[in-house]
């Protein structure tokens, strides 16, 4: 079939929507909290053979993403808590993984509470439901609001790597890029290929400092590249 004819470009003043309006005040919130990044490249050839097996089970990318975001948080729990404006750390005592969804006139930020206590076919389930509900504006609030770590992923829009606004009221955001084939080195001495996607994390320098994030990633990228069995559990 032939594709749809675009509608008529907008022109002049266009009011926003309310939920546009909300997320362009959270991001006004997020000028006032001095942030900084640090960015790592992950080999995905084993993540992408477990996608491949669990993607029939209903399982997708996202929530393997989850369920492997949450499980390093377990180990670093400074980059799962938030800033407390009295001069304190408030540290969760949950881990709730918020990942962006892009809707018609807006965003937000379906959140898996208790994510590392859940096994992947329960955040599958679990995800699937919570992108339906958002589709259908039928979100409760504490459904989106009680993030602790975020997750926004544009990869499958083919861009490399870029960089996330810090949500307010959280210390971390995690922003994941597109696989790609690479040639590389191989132990053996000999070339190869093997897939690759760069991931950013954007925190927040009040309380989380550059090696507690550098070693995040490190355990992420671990358990990516050599654990991934353990996201079956």
């Amino acid at each position: 079939a032939a594709p749809a004819a675009a509608g008529p470009a907008p022109t002049g003043t266009v009011p926003m929507s309310g939920m546009m309006k909300a997320v362009a005040k959270n991001m006004e919130k997020t000028l006032d909290t001095p942030i900084f990044r640090v960015s790592r490249t992950i080999c995905t050839d084993k993540f992408d053979a477990l996608y491949a097996k669990l993607k029939p089970k209903g399982v997708s990318v996202s929530a393997l993403l989850a369920k492997a975001v949450a499980m390093t948080l377990e180990k670093h729990p400074v980059v799962n808590a938030a800033y407390d404006p009295s001069g304190a750390i408030k540290y969760n005592d949950d881990i709730n993984v918020a990942m962006a969804v892009a809707l018609d006139g807006g965003l937000i930020t379906p959140t898996i509470r208790k994510c590392n206590e859940m096994d992947i076919y329960t955040v599958g389930r679990e995800w699937r439901d919570l992108v339906n509900k958002a589709k259908s504006g039928s979100l409760k609030p504490e459904e989106y609001n009680t993030g602790t770590f975020a997750i926004t992923n544009l990869g499958m829009f083919g861009v490399s790597s870029f960089e996330a606004i810090l949500p307010s009221g959280m210390g971390s955001i995690l922003a994941i890029g597109g696989t790609k084939p690479v040639v590389v080195a191989q132990k053996n001495g000999h070339f190869g290929v093997e897939k690759q996607m760069t991931v950013t994390i954007t925190c927040d320098h009040r309380h989380i400092y550059g090696a507690d994030a550098a070693l995040f990633l490190k355990d992420l990228g671990q358990l990516l590249e050599e654990e991934t069995d353990s996201l079956v559990f």
